[in-house]
């Protein structure tokens, strides 16, 4: 994208547009970093890239957030913007690029991260959440497709060490948490000066791990047009649309979207890369599109609608008293 993504501005008219619309539109701009990231992997060490990732976009939002006057967050708010920075980024994308980097397979990492919309989901029983039977069942049927999705690219010819696999766990902790933690206390920041913080937070934990690796990343022009799609569509765009969708559903019901993130990138991955595109991974899409639907649908038309009345109800006025006639005094 030649262009700043829509999502970035404080008066978007995201707040008018049907969640459908959003969630789709978040699913396709966080699904495309994978083969983005594909590309530039192939070009610079992971935490280098990241690094370089966080620090321009964290730079780039904050001159927009300059620019258009945002208000910055201060104290407590400020923190918050930090804390979900450093869970949803630095701790999500560090230790899951770096899994991949010393062996760990992306269809492993894939079916591991894709169980996040039912840790997310018990994560928000905690915090008074109602997570309804259909709602799990979605959840059940959403990880079956993300398995079907990326089940064949999972085989036993790869060997990681104990830590890389222990840092896929780490990254499905990060995102999480994360996740969470936006819902609850992240979320009445701005969303230009948020994402600023929550980018150079990021950027700053991970820069001492970068020069650890030697900054290593090479002038090409794969690396510079995959890296400006990440920083651009994926660090503004799509975490703008999770900003704007967590602050207008429930956790569960944004979480239930991951369930999409594999199958939609396998994809991707046959439109920009000339991946293998399989009768299995196209059921994997629709099996977990069906299980998202029904982990995101509303409750029962019934109840709706009894609620809607008695909404109704209740807010007519009362009728004025009669006054009683002369022989009932």
């Amino acid at each position: 994208m030649s262009s700043l993504p829509a999502p970035l501005s404080a008066s978007l008219p995201a707040r008018r547009l049907p969640g459908a619309a959003l969630g789709a539109a978040f699913v396709l701009l966080w699904s495309s970093g994978y083969p983005a990231a594909k590309v530039a992997l192939s070009h610079g060490a992971p935490l280098t890239l990241l690094s370089v990732r966080f620090l321009a976009a964290g730079l780039l939002c904050a001159a927009i957030a300059a620019l258009s006057g945002a208000t910055w967050p201060r104290g407590r708010a400020a923190w918050h913007s930090a804390v979900v920075g450093a869970l949803t980024l630095a701790l999500q994308f560090g230790p899951l690029y770096w899994a991949v980097a010393h062996g760990v397979n992306v269809g492993m990492v894939a079916l591991i991260i894709g169980t996040m919309p039912i840790v997310t989901a018990l994560m928000g029983l905690r915090f008074g959440e109602t997570i309804r039977p259909l709602q799990w069942l979605g959840f059940g049927i959403g990880f079956a497709g993300v398995a079907l999705a990326v089940g064949e690219g999972i085989s036993g010819g790869h060997t990681a060490p104990f830590a890389a696999y222990l840092a896929v766990l780490i990254g499905l902790l990060g995102v999480s948490v994360g996740t969470v933690y936006q819902k609850r206390l992240g979320l009445t920041v701005d969303v230009r000066s948020g994402l600023a913080i929550q980018n150079l937070t990021a950027a700053a934990l991970l820069l001492p791990f970068a020069g650890y690796e030697g900054l290593r990343l090479d002038s090409s022009a794969a690396l510079a047009a995959s890296l400006g799609w990440l920083i651009l569509v994926n660090s503004l765009g799509g975490f703008a649309l999770l900003f704007v969708l967590l602050k207008r559903g429930a956790v569960s019901q944004v979480a239930a979207l991951f369930f999409l993130m594999p199958p939609v990138t396998a994809v991707l991955d046959y439109l920009v890369l000339g991946d293998e595109l399989t009768a299995q991974k196209l059921a994997g899409v629709l099996v977990a599109a069906f299980g998202v639907y029904l982990a995101t649908r509303p409750a029962a038309t019934r109840q709706t609608a009894k609620a809607q009345a008695a909404a109704r109800v209740s807010a007519r006025p009362v009728a004025a008293r009669r006054p009683c006639p002369e022989p009932c005094k």
